[in-house]
């Protein structure tokens, strides 16, 4: 039986694509829901569990470190075990660690349960992409299931501040967590029963060393930046992270240079789209996810808002990206990468310098201006951005390219609400703090506009 005899033998039935592509997302939403979930959740957090500010930097962090260090290598994963098992293992780990999260009875224990989601998490994300191209062979069809995915990153972001405001408000912070459970067990039913096990590549080995160096290296250098605002920038345990951190970062070009099978080969850097692109997505995500984090405490803590009125002040941030993409799309189709791009580098930084205006006692009008420049500024920008990347590699490496700019945005996110974060703590008053933070998030998206204008969507290296 040839493959294209395969592929359709093992396409869902019409009856079942619905179910199927149901359990998929489900997988995904809980995974992009818990990246915004958690923020109006950090006041409510603080005072049952102690910690400081630091403290509410790492309940953050710890999530999207571990994601963003493991994407890249879930990827072989899938390959060697097969997409449907790793699927199905991490929505596992991700419902144990949710639950595990829930029962944390001390800051330390929800810090590891959240690394913990981390894992799960990122094993979800290559293999669900593996499991859209092995159930939906036809790429018509394929393209409309993985549209309706897609989409749903946009209302994971957007429904994770109110669905964490309403359930803090109404049944305390633990309920977050809790209500991952029936997600991740339908997801699990439909998964393991409507589609088959894609095909395993045994032979292919795993990247050990670039995997630890790199997760040691991020680690190490969100330690310092945490730490730094915490205890002081010359203090030995930070000096000693910095220095840490500089050498797993040469150690893992050194290992992707001479390994068999690099996660990351680094010939790809060449391509001016790909390097370009992943410059981009990290200060996309660095200004995005910083001011998330402190948005929430300056809605909670400064303005006086409830948990769930500081969710529903998010909406203007998150309801663009759950409509604005599809016509990003189509505007990359039409004029390519580099002018969208541009242009939502543009409003992200008017959005970001709009909330200077912010004051302790500010009209929520600012907030509204600001989050709904920023909410398109988003929506341009990453699409374009995965447009640029994917097309810039060849066919056989548009998985491994994916993961890296996936790897890069998770990689700014977490420096955002590492630097960020310490930035506006280590002023006198949080506002003022906010607001030196804030004309670093603009500096960082000011540069990703210019290397966008200079170097996105040139064609060749």
């Amino acid at each position: 039986m040839n493959q294209s005899s395969l592929s359709q033998a093992y396409a869902p039935k019409p009856a079942a694509h619905t179910l199927l592509l149901i359990g998929l997302s489900l997988g995904y939403f809980i995974v992009l829901l818990d990246m915004t979930v958690l923020n109006v959740a950090l006041p409510a957090i603080r005072h049952d569990l102690g910690g400081g500010f630091a403290g509410m930097q790492w309940a953050s962090n710890a999530y999207t470190i571990v994601y963003a260090c493991l994407l890249l290598a879930a990827g072989s994963l899938a390959d060697r075990f097969g997409a449907k098992r790793l699927f199905i293992v991490g929505l596992t780990v991700f419902l144990g660690a949710s639950v595990l999260s829930a029962a944390a009875s001390s800051l330390a224990m929800l810090i590891a349960a959240r690394a913990l989601l981390g894992v799960g998490g990122a094993a979800l994300l290559p293999a669900s992409m593996a499991l859209f191209t092995h159930s939906y062979p036809n790429p018509a069809s394929r393209a409309r299931a993985l549209g309706v995915w897609a989409s749903l990153s946009g209302i994971a972001m957007a429904a994770g501040p109110v669905i964490g405001g309403v359930l803090v408000d109404s049944f305390g912070w633990r309920s977050i967590f809790l209500l991952n459970i029936p997600i991740a067990l339908v997801s699990i039913a439909i998964t393991a029963a409507g589609t088959n096990e894609t095909s395993r590549r045994p032979e292919r080995s795993f990247d050990t060393g670039g995997q630890l160096t790199a997760t040691v290296a991020v680690g190490s250098l969100t330690f310092g930046l945490v730490q730094g605002g915490a205890v002081g920038w010359s203090a030995p345990q930070v000096t000693a992270a910095f220095i840490v951190a500089a050498v797993c970062a040469v150690l893992f070009v050194l290992f992707e240079t001479i390994g068999k099978s690099p996660m990351l080969p680094l010939d790809l850097f060449r391509v001016s789209n790909f390097s370009t692109g992943l410059a981009a997505g990290l200060a996309v995500n660095f200004a995005f996810s910083g001011l998330l984090f402190l948005l929430s405490l300056y809605f909670q803590q400064t303005l006086g808002y409830s948990a769930f009125a500081a969710g529903l002040a998010f909406l203007p941030f998150m309801l663009p990206p759950t409509f604005n993409p599809i016509l990003t799309g189509r505007l990359v189709g039409r004029i390519g990468p580099k002018v969208p791009a541009v242009i939502g580098f543009a409003l992200l930084t008017a959005g970001s310098l709009v909330l200077l205006w912010a004051k302790a006692n500010s009209s929520y009008v600012i907030a509204l201006i600001a989050q709904l420049l920023a909410g398109f500024g988003v929506s341009f920008t990453i699409p374009s951005l995965i447009a640029a990347v994917v097309s810039s590699v060849p066919k056989e490496r548009a998985g491994i390219a994916s993961g890296a700019l996936n790897s890069s945005r998770q990689l700014g996110a977490v420096l955002g609400v590492a630097l960020l974060g310490t930035i506006a703590n280590s002023s006198e008053s949080f506002v003022n703090g906010l607001h030196t933070a804030l004309i670093v998030a603009s500096a960082v998206l000011l540069a990703g506009g210019v290397l966008s204008l200079l170097y996105l969507g040139r064609r060749g290296r």
